[in-house]
C-alpha cells in the first residue's frame, strides 16, 4: 500500500510526458509507466487494449496524428487506496490542441478543440497494472460540427478546473467527503421506488450553486433545478430500475483524498432502457451496463462542483446504434483530407 504522494509521484513522469507529447519522446515513457500486460479498459470504440505498445498504437497514437501539437492539461489528480485495498490514482482534464486531421471520422476543424478525459490508473509497485478512462469523443464531434445523434439538453462548455483552485494539490484525509457522496447517492436511489422526489434530499448534499459537468451529449447543467431538468429527470424517465455498485457484477473503485472524492466503474451502472427514452433513443426495453467515471468536490460540507463522464458511445454500441456508421453515412458528402493552416506571414 503506497501513500497518496507516493502514487502520483510515479505518475508524474506519464502526465509530463503527455504535456507536450511526441512520439519519439512518448514511447520509453510509456514502456515505463505501465507494465507489459497492463489491462487498459478505455472507452468505445477502443475497447480493451493490452500495455503500453497497443495504448500507443490504437489510441495515443491516432490521436496525436490528428492533433499534433497535442497537450494534456490536468485539472484534478487525486490518489489513495480503495476499500478493497488497491492502489489509484485518478486524473480529470482536457486533451487539447489544432485539430488538423480526422480522427475516427469525425473531421478536422484546424482549429483549437478541447476533448475531457477522466483516467484512472490502479498502480502496484510504481507501475500502472490497470487503467480505466473515457475520452470525451462526442464532444470533439460537437466542435466539428458532426455530432451525428439527438441535440443535448444541458449546456456545451468547455469544462473547468475546480473553482477553489486546488485541483492538482489534493491533499488529507478524505473519508467525510466520501461518506457524504455516499450518503448522497444512497438517497438519491430511493427515488423512484418512492414517488416523491423530495426523498432524494438533494438540498442536504447539493450547494445551492452547483456545477454538474455531464457529458457530451448530456450537457453541462447549474444548481439543482438544472441538474433534475437536463439530466436527473429525463435519465430517471428512461431508465428508472437503475442498480448501483457491488450487485453482482458491477463495482466501483473509490477515493477519498480532502475536499475530493473519485470513482471509478467498468461497468458500475445497471439499466433498462423504457419509458420515454432517453437523449432521443426510442425506449428499446433493453438492459445496458453504463460506465461513469466521476469526480466531486466539497465546499462548507456540500457538493459545489461533480464531473461526470458516462461511456455514451457504448450505451449506444449496446442498443444496436452504431455511431461511427452514422457518422460515415454523413461523410460521404464531406471533405475530410487534411487541414493545412497558414503562417499568417502573408494575407
Amino acid at each position: 500500500m503506497a501513500t497518496p504522494a507516493e502514487l502520483k509521484d510515479a505518475l508524474h513522469p506519464l502526465r509530463k510526458a503527455l504535456e507536450n507529447p511526441s512520439a519519439d519522446r512518448l514511447r520509453p515513457v510509456l514502456a515505463a509507466a505501465f507494465a507489459d500486460d497492463a489491462r487498459l479498459a478505455l472507452c468505445h470504440p477502443f475497447g480493451m487494449l493490452t500495455g503500453p505498445e497497443e495504448f500507443e498504437l490504437q489510441a495515443l497514437g491516432p490521436l496525436l496524428t490528428a492533433i499534433p501539437d497535442l497537450e494534456r492539461r490536468d485539472m484534478i489528480v487525486m490518489a489513495g487506496t480503495s476499500p478493497e485495498g488497491e492502489d489509484w490514482v485518478g486524473c480529470m482534464g482536457n486533451y487539447m490542441g489544432t485539430f488538423l486531421r480526422p480522427f475516427f471520422g469525425i473531421r478536422p476543424t484546424g482549429h483549437l478543440v478541447h476533448m475531457r478525459y477522466h483516467e484512472f490508473f490502479r498502480l502496484e509497485e510504481g507501475q500502472i497494472v490497470e487503467m480505466q478512462a473515457i475520452w470525451d469523443l462526442p464532444e470533439l464531434m460537437m466542435q466539428a460540427g458532426v455530432w451525428p445523434m439527438a441535440p443535448q439538453m444541458g449546456a456545451f462548455v468547455c469544462t473547468p478546473a475546480p473553482m477553489s483552485g486546488d485541483g492538482l494539490t489534493v491533499t488529507g484525509d478524505g473519508q467525510a467527503a466520501l461518506a457524504h457522496v455516499v450518503a448522497m447517492l444512497t438517497d438519491l436511489c430511493r427515488h423512484p421506488a418512492d414517488p416523491d422526489p423530495r426523498v432524494m434530499q438533494l438540498e442536504r448534499y447539493w450547494h445551492p450553486r452547483f456545477n454538474w459537468y455531464g457529458p457530451a451529449g448530456i450537457g453541462t447543467g447549474r444548481g439543482i433545478a438544472g441538474f433534475r431538468n437536463w439530466h436527473q429527470i429525463p435519465f430517471l424517465s428512461a431508465m428508472p430500475d437503475r442498480k448501483l455498485d457491488a450487485m453482482g457484477d458491477l463495482m466501483s473503485h473509490w477515493i477519498g483524498e480532502g475536499n475530493y472524492v473519485c470513482e471509478t466503474g467498468w461497468p458500475n451502472m445497471r439499466l433498462t432502457l423504457s419509458g420515454d427514452g432517453w437523449m432521443g433513443i426510442a425506449p428499446a426495453g433493453r438492459e445496458v451496463l453504463l460506465r461513469s467515471l466521476d469526480f466531486w468536490r466539497l465546499e462548507d460540507g456540500l457538493i459545489r462542483e461533480n464531473w461526470v463522464l458516462v461511456d455514451l458511445l457504448d450505451l449506444y454500441r449496446q442498443i444496436g446504434v452504431d455511431v461511427f456508421a452514422r457518422l460515415a453515412s454523413f461523410n460521404k458528402a464531406r471533405n475530410l483530407g487534411p487541414v493545412t493552416v497558414p503562417d499568417g506571414l502573408t494575407p
